[in-house]
């Protein structure tokens, strides 16, 4: 049976009764983990199985948010804390090379710590363009302002992801960096011209145009659609995502309980699909909402399967590298030695 075109978060450490019974019902195509999920290795590994068996696929795609910096799910003692976004935005500024050496070294240390708990898919890089003015929601998460370094850096986390067996998702397309709100809690409207757009916040996405995942901005451009937000505006992801940007693999929307999106939360899952994302990210694990959700959502489209089949073809296998010998080279590369 063809999958859902949705990805479902669940409520704590270990799978309750309902939802094991909820998922084999409805067979998402993946899920995703965060903070309230993850404590302990053995755990992250026993959960990650039990989704998996639950709609009976062993490749169905597990994803977290593991950015580095305050955008990280895995936390000490058990998993590092990687560096935010924006340390190796100031060193690309002095010295490329040595930045784009370390954003990769980074992103393969992160690969190799999801690897090693079966979670395969990171929600990065942040290709979002850090405007002064703007609110803190992106802040240091992003590599800096200049879109041709985010471009640069962007690209070097996707191959150090793929190279490790771990997909990235590129966010949030087309560009969140302007937002004067956090597009969790209210909708954030941004007034700048086209022009200005395609010229900076656009450009990163379309340097990455080949990446093979990528996640909406709940974002009003008013420019292009100033009535909705890019996840359900079918003009924004056709117009600019899909042909001005030229991304052709799996579009994700951003979390639909986001308060950015008006609507029931099944209407926004059915505002976001027919708008032309391919699936449709649900993360809060609320039972009553998952059912709206599931029941908004059809099986996944023959698009989207094709684009889902593209983008794994890319991924290497996972390999081994030695975290102490990596830290230390981090460690050096970012002046820490």
């Amino acid at each position: 049976m063809t999958p859902k075109a949705v990805i479902f978060g669940c409520e704590g450490l270990s799978l309750t009764a309902w939802e094991r019974t909820f998922f084999v019902r409805h067979n998402p195509f993946g899920f995703i983990l965060f903070g309230r999920n993850c404590d302990s290795p053995d755990q992250v590994r026993a959960l990650v199985s039990d989704l998996r068996a639950s709609v009976d696929r062993p490749d169905a795609p597990v994803l977290i948010d593991q950015e580095g910096g305050r955008v990280a799910r895995l936390k000490p003692p058990h998993w590092r804390t990687a560096p935010p976004a924006v340390r190796f935005g100031v060193l690309a500024t002095r010295d490329l090379e040595t930045a784009i050496e370390a954003v990769r070294l980074n992103a393969r240390m992160i690969a190799a710590e999801l690897s090693d708990l079966g979670i395969t898919v990171d929600c990065v890089p942040v290709l979002d363009i850090a405007v002064p003015g703007a609110h803190d929601v992106i802040g240091d998460r992003s590599f800096g302002r200049d879109p041709d370094i985010i471009a640069t850096l962007g690209r070097a986390v996707c191959e150090g992801m793929l190279a490790s067996g771990v997909m990235p998702v590129m966010k949030h397309i087309p560009g969140h960096g302007r937002a004067a709100v956090d597009s969790h809690h209210a909708l954030p409207v941004v007034e700048t011209g086209r022009a200005e757009l395609e010229a900076s916040d656009f450009m990163p996405f379309q340097s990455l145009a080949d990446a093979p995942w990528a996640m909406t901005g709940h974002v009003i451009y008013n420019a292009i659609d100033p009535d909705l937000p890019a996840t359900t505006s079918a003009k924004v992801i056709d117009e600019i995502i899909r042909t001005h940007i030229g991304f052709k693999g799996l579009l994700l929307s951003d979390d639909l309980s986001m308060q950015a999106l008006a609507g029931t939360i099944g209407e926004r899952a059915i505002a976001a699909l027919r708008a032309g994302c391919d699936v449709a990210l649900h993360c809060n694990g609320h039972p009553d909402e998952m059912e709206s959700v599931a029941k908004s959502c059809g099986a996944l489209s023959s698009e989207s399967l094709a684009r889902i089949d593209a983008a794994t073809l890319r991924l290497a296998a996972p390999s081994p590298i030695d975290m102490a010998a990596a830290s230390s080279r981090l460690d050096v590369l970012l002046g820490l030695r």
